[in-house]
C-alpha cells in the first residue's frame, strides 16, 4: 500500500483544538516535523482536517 509523508508547515498557534489533537494523532508536534503514514481513508480525512497546515507527498 502507498504511503504519504506528511510535513507540518504552519503553526496551530490560534487555531482549534480539534485541528491539535489532529496533528498529534498524526504525530506532528512543531513546524519542520515529518511523519510517514499508510494511505487509508482515516488517514486522508485528518490531514483534510489541517490541510492548511501540512503540507503532503506520495511515498512508494
Amino acid at each position: 500500500m502507498a504511503q504519504l509523508k506528511v510535513t507540518q508547515t504552519k503553526s496551530v498557534i490560534g487555531g482549534k483544538q480539534n485541528q491539535r489533537d489532529t496533528l498529534r494523532t498524526l504525530g506532528l508536534k512543531r513546524i519542520g516535523d515529518t511523519a510517514v503514514r499508510e494511505d487509508r481513508p482515516e488517514v486522508r480525512g485528518m490531514i483534510t482536517t489541517v490541510a492548511h497546515l501540512v503540507t503532503v507527498e506520495e511515498v512508494d
